[in-house]
């Protein structure tokens, strides 16, 4: 399987300097035999069959009642005889922070509905988490884990975050969120928290939390191994939605998430290898699945790519891109599939968007897309740009791209826009078999190095040709 893995960039240079249609397929297929390779080393959790009721752990039917400490004791009780099912039965409970324990499975009832509460000080004490990409100590992230194994969050309940425009939203800063002026919000903070990374301090000396306005993560297990999450609807994040951090081994399925805050980013697989996104549906506030791995210098001394995820048989509405990745991407990805995916909004931005600066740095490698259907999007049906953030001294690699059997009934006003350094070119950037109708502008593209397209229709006509810019 390494190496397979390790051959995988001289399969990829190797197809694009060849214009026979032959090898083009094989080449094509190699990756996707890699990706069924990587298909079989994610394997999703299992469990004792032995439940932990929150009703026996002095959780009440008052809705309006705080529960955390019985969520806590059944957590507690359910990992120390070995593990099991934390069961949320029909209802609704209002709780803090929830921190999961190893082998074990949060599993919400049919008609069940964690609430999580409005008070901050309900999220403390502070935890070791990310924000944006950078180490910090901030509040818990609604639901958490730190350096556990085995553990689960499944059923068909709904995890509501609470979050609106009273609450936790206004500190994005922005009026359309409930922001107003003289209100406390994030700027101060992020200016901060960004200035900290700069100078590389001990992460666990930059301290948030209280009197502080960074809004924490929905669920993050960050260094956990045997990851799933399955079936749940999420409703009302404070920011980013689904935010595994250094975890390996990662299923996420049949998950449904509607929110329109700001920075409502479905899923966000952070620096995790070995991660599988299937049967999802997305309608969010920003990015639908965005793909990171540190931002600046957090990201660089960490040094823990994005590697081995698989997306499919999903569906996208709303969001800033469909699959994205970046712009916390300076560590870097690779091996990344997306497969049998259905996009249609006038509110999605992209299809598919890699985003990154000389800020950032990192190599983006080895992406493949095929077989997505799109209804229309409002800007580009697939997007590179090196300049997202401020430049830097760390130049960002974008190469070894593959868009397949794309069709867009209604494109917005690009096909394909890159934006690239004259000094790093988009590298091998291909399209194969697309139709793309109703677009502005078909190609607009500054700086690429073998950027091919093979069997495209874009508004009907034929764009059959290797270009390089």
């Amino acid at each position: 399987m390494n190496k397979l893995l390790a051959s995988f960039g001289i399969f990829a240079i190797l197809g694009f300097y060849s214009c026979a249609q032959k090898k083009q397929i094989s080449y094509t297929e190699r990756a996707w035999v890699t990706a069924d390779s990587i298909r079989k080393l994610i394997k999703a959790p299992e469990f004792k069959k032995k439940d932990f009721k929150i009703t026996d752990y002095g959780a009440g039917t008052d809705s309006t009642v705080l529960v955390t400490e019985a969520f806590a004791k059944a957590i507690k009780a359910c990992h120390e005889n070995g593990g099991g099912r934390v069961i949320v039965p029909k209802g609704t409970f209002l709780t803090g922070a929830i921190h999961l324990k190893s082998n074990v499975n949060l599993h919400l009832e049919d008609d069940a509905k964690i609430k999580f509460s409005r008070d901050t000080k309900d999220f403390l004490p502070l935890v070791f988490t990310r924000w944006e990409g950078m180490e910090l100590m901030n509040y818990s992230p609604l639901i958490y884990a730190y350096e556990q194994e085995n553990i689960a969050i499944t059923g068909n309940g709904i995890l509501d975050g609470n979050a609106n425009n009273e609450y936790w939203w206004p500190w994005k800063a922005k009026e359309e969120y409930g922001w107003k002026e003289g209100m406390n919000d994030q700027r101060a903070d992020n200016k901060l928290l960004f200035e900290q990374n700069k100078q590389q301090i001990d992460p666990r000396k930059r301290i948030y939390g209280e009197g502080h306005y960074l809004r924490p993560a929905f669920i993050q297990p960050y260094l956990c191994n045997n990851v799933l999450i399955s079936d749940v609807k999420i409703i009302n994040a404070p920011m980013w939605n689904l935010n595994p951090v250094l975890c390996e081994n990662v299923t996420i399925a049949n998950v449904k998430i509607i929110t329109h805050g700001p920075n409502n980013d479905g899923c966000d697989p952070e620096s995790c290898k070995n991660v599988l996104i299937k049967d999802c549906y997305f309608d969010t506030g920003d990015d639908c699945i965005a793909i990171k791995s540190g931002r600046n210098e957090d990201g660089r001394r960490i040094a823990k790519p994005a590697e081995n995820h698989i997306i499919e048989n999903c569906e996208m509405k709303d969001g800033h891109g469909g699959v994205v990745i970046g712009s916390e991407i300076s560590g870097g990805a690779k091996n990344i599939f997306a497969q049998n995916l259905k996009m249609d909004s006038p509110e999605l931005d992209r299809v598919l968007r890699i985003k990154t600066s000389s800020l950032r740095g990192g190599i983006i490698e080895n992406v493949y897309l095929r077989n997505i259907e799109v209804g229309t999007y409002k800007e580009a049906a697939v997007r590179c740009n090196m300049f997202y953030e401020a430049p830097g001294d760390f130049m960002p690699t974008i190469r070894n791209v593959v868009v397949e059997n794309m069709n867009v009934k209604k494109g917005g006003k690009y096909g394909v826009l890159v934006d690239a350094y004259e000094e790093s070119p988009v590298e091998n950037l291909m399209l194969i078999n697309c139709t793309i109708e109703g677009v502005e502008v078909p190609v607009k593209a500054n700086h690429t190095k073998n950027m091919v397209f093979k069997n495209v229709l874009i508004n009907g006509k034929k764009v059959d040709t290797t270009t390089d810019k």
